[in-house]
């Protein structure tokens, strides 16, 4: 989500170039949705105060309700990629942030996943990774639910790249994947069946973890 972070940095930077800490306090706390006190959020995340807030100028330039809904996650993370499909890839990642499934992503939501994302240790980033793939939220991630995901990256990504990606190409990743996640061979993934696997394999892990890139 480095993409996504650094336009919201420079526009909340840009928006104004100078402010002091008692005013970026007093936004953070009389705005309409208001998020958690500075504090909390900088002991719930590994962002520090200064970050914080010019992460929150940047997600309140952006959406100045204070929450963002899908069809406004979609049109933001679409500029990102002009040459391809992203508003599967998005409505999936939305959902990822949105752990209260109510339809909205609030600051703390925001916040609290890119934490994870980018300072986050292996395992925290492999479960996040984990819940993004079980679409049904139902503990396990079967082989629907990855070649959902993985065909929406290449429908994002794959048909521009070069030389042209053929159609089973998805298909044929998620097989793979597979082959070495399951474990057991019942059909499903576990949590600790696709944190091992990861681990095991350095490759695997870079392409489980690909959405941090395209983020």
């Amino acid at each position: 989500m480095g993409a996504v972070v650094g336009t919201l940095t420079m526009q909340a930077k840009q928006r104004r170039p100078s402010r002091d800490k008692a005013d970026d306090e007093l936004e953070m706390t009389t705005v309409c949705h208001r998020p958690e006190a500075l504090d909390q959020l900088e002991a719930q995340t590994n962002f520090s105060k200064q970050e914080l807030q010019i992460l929150y100028r940047g997600f309140k330039n952006e959406c100045p309700s204070g929450v963002v809904n899908e069809e406004t996650f979609k049109h933001i993370y679409a500029q990102f990629f002009p040459h391809g499909d992203a508003s599967m890839y998005a409505h999936y990642l939305f959902n990822a942030f949105d752990t209260a499934n109510n339809g909205s992503i609030k600051f703390k939501d925001f916040v609290t996943g890119m934490s994870i994302l980018l300072r986050g240790t292996v395992r925290e980033k492999l479960e996040w990774t984990f819940h993004l793939y079980d679409i049904n939220r139902d503990g396990y991630i079967n082989r629907e639910e990855m070649t959902e995901i993985v065909r929406a990256i290449y429908d994002m990504m794959g048909k521009y790249t070069y030389p042209a990606l053929k159609g089973d190409v998805p298909q044929q990743h998620v097989d793979a994947f597979f082959q070495k996640m399951d474990k057991n061979k019942d059909g499903v993934v576990t949590l600790e069946e696709f944190v091992i696997a990861c681990q095991e394999d350095e490759t695997m892990m870079r392409s489980m973890q690909l959405f941090e890139n395209v983020m």
